[in-house]
């Protein structure tokens, strides 16, 4: 199966280990990521003023791309997915944001949010299965305690997400179970890290990431993971003793494709 694939920015730049992963624990699964041609940054925050539509057609340019070659498309980190999503669901919903869009860009054939839009966490659950993947597995995180950062992003708003219950939350347990460790539960797995201030607040920004890796070692978290670039760079600043982790990196270890 082939999906087109948005990396955008940080997997093309400072995390391109992280797009590679991705890549080669994609093939190992028995799928493809082809990567849409020309991609424009998304802008790594959903607008919110009715009025904004320049900074979706990037978004819409993407989504009328990944139309046009019959595929769904895939991200995966968790700014840009929660971008993109949004977007389609306003194409998808609101006529007049929909209307001006197709306006300005003029595409051969208009986009009314007609792509599935899913993040590569959803195509191990819902396509590959996560059974299918503990099969898959060659080097089992066996005896890891790994609490899993899921962030603001990757589940809200969770009426347009609708990728996990957006308070109590599994899907990144259950791929820890597939990789074969133990998901450890802490009470600030879907909080906000700070990552979106680091530069404006610095102390803000520690304030918040120190808060969750604390919460996740007073659980006993040996090492954290999670799906947004944005919050892995943060996190891995905090006070604490906890490394942190993106979760293609710990995918292509257990499926023993990962380059060192």
């Amino acid at each position: 199966m082939i999906y087109s694939y948005y990396p955008g920015c940080t997997l093309k730049n400072k995390a391109k280990d992280l797009d590679r992963y991705a890549r080669l624990s994609a093939q190992a699964l028995g799928f493809t990521l082809e990567e849409i041609e020309n991609w424009q940054c998304c802008g790594g925050v959903y607008p919110m003023a009715k009025d904004e539509i320049a900074t979706k057609l990037s978004s819409v340019r993407a989504l009328a791309d990944a139309k046009a070659h019959g595929r769904d498309l895939v991200t995966l980190c968790s700014a840009c997915h929660n971008v993109l999503k949004q977007v389609n669901n306003d194409m998808l919903t609101d006529e007049d944001i929909c209307t001006r869009a197709n306006n300005y860009l003029k595409l051969d054939e208009e986009y009314h949010g007609e792509t599935k839009v899913i993040h590569f966490l959803e195509v191990l659950r819902d396509v590959v299965g996560f059974d299918k993947l503990k099969e898959k597995v060659v080097n089992p995180l066996t005896g890891k305690k790994i609490g899993a950062y899921y962030g603001c992003l990757l589940l809200r708003p969770g009426k347009v997400m609708q990728m996990d219950d957006p308070e109590n939350p599994k899907i990144m347990e259950d791929f820890i179970r597939a990789i074969g460790a133990e998901p450890v539960i802490y009470p600030m797995r879907n909080e906000c890290c700070g990552g979106y201030v680091a530069l404006e607040d610095k102390d803000a920004a520690a304030k918040r990431r120190n808060a969750v890796a604390s919460s996740a070692a007073g659980f006993e978290a040996e090492m954290m993971v999670t799906a947004c670039p944005l919050c892995m760079y943060n996190l891995k600043k905090n006070d604490s003793s906890v490394p942190v982790y993106y979760f293609t990196e710990l995918l292509a270890e257990a499926l023993g494709v990962k380059d060192n």
